[in-house]
């Protein structure tokens, strides 16, 4: 495990404007990482963008919607073009559709835009991106899920993660011994836009846990790791305890 190694990469946080995204590229940033800061609209970055160059790293704005795969292209295309190559990825953004009170009334368009934005595009980005990687023989992708369950009226936002880590776990062994490393992240429920306010926990205590997939070196991909797990821990200690997880 190594703190060090962040230190002048580049790193993708999708959804970096507010609640999970912006703790995870903040922490980065702490940690010596530049950052690639998406969003919907730059607007939603810049003051983010000034707290990350504050800390004495580089930041990169780029835009778009991940419900539209051009967008999704052009900004895969912003991010290499401004940080010259992304040596971590956080997926981090996602969309949930509405709570059905009677599941059965879940649509075709709820399945469609979850599916869309929380794994097609999702993909698509973990497509492009981790070939270069390979070529480095270094490479960290962290693709946030859920640990949703036993709830019909969110069934469509359920099924598009269990898709995303069924994708996660199917792609984990074609890793092995090639120096990058992708995972699984759920955040836990959270205070965020995503969550509600009825959420037990603060976003504040994503972190360190979510940092632990990235920086873990053992080479071992599709675990899924829980970052409630390690609250109130320091880093060294949540690494330590995050090494011995198994698949």
């Amino acid at each position: 495990m190594s703190i060090e190694s962040t230190k002048g990469k580049w790193a993708l946080v999708t959804g970096a404007s507010r609640g999970v995204g912006k703790q995870i590229a903040l922490s980065l940033a702490k940690l010596g990482a530049n950052v690639v800061l998406h969003s919907r609209e730059t607007s939603h970055t810049e003051g983010l963008a000034k707290e990350v160059k504050a800390l004495g790293v580089k930041a990169v704005q780029v835009a778009g919607e991940l419900s539209d795969q051009a967008q999704v292209d052009a900004i895969i295309a912003q991010a290499l073009k401004g940080a010259g190559q992304i040596d971590m990825v956080f997926n981090n953004a996602a969309v949930m559709t509405p709570f059905r009170n009677n599941p059965f009334e879940t649509t075709a368009d709820d399945f469609r835009q979850s599916f869309e934005v929380n794994v097609i595009s999702l993909a698509r980005i973990c497509f492009k991106l981790i070939p270069p990687m390979l070529d480095r023989k270094w490479g960290r992708v962290v693709n946030v899920t859920s640990g949703i369950q036993d709830m019909p009226a969110l069934i469509a936002y359920s099924i598009s993660k269990g898709a995303l880590d069924k994708f996660v776990r199917d792609f984990a062994p074609s890793l092995k011994g090639t120096g990058v490393m992708m995972n699984l992240l759920d955040p836990g429920w959270l205070k965020t836009d995503l969550g509600g306010q009825q959420a037990p926990n603060e976003v504040e205590t994503c972190i360190p846990g979510s940092l632990v997939p990235a920086l873990l070196d053992d080479g071992i991909s599709g675990r899924f790791f829980r970052a409630q797990d390690y609250s109130g821990l320091s880093l060294e200690e949540a690494l330590q305890k995050g090494a011995k997880l198994k698949v």
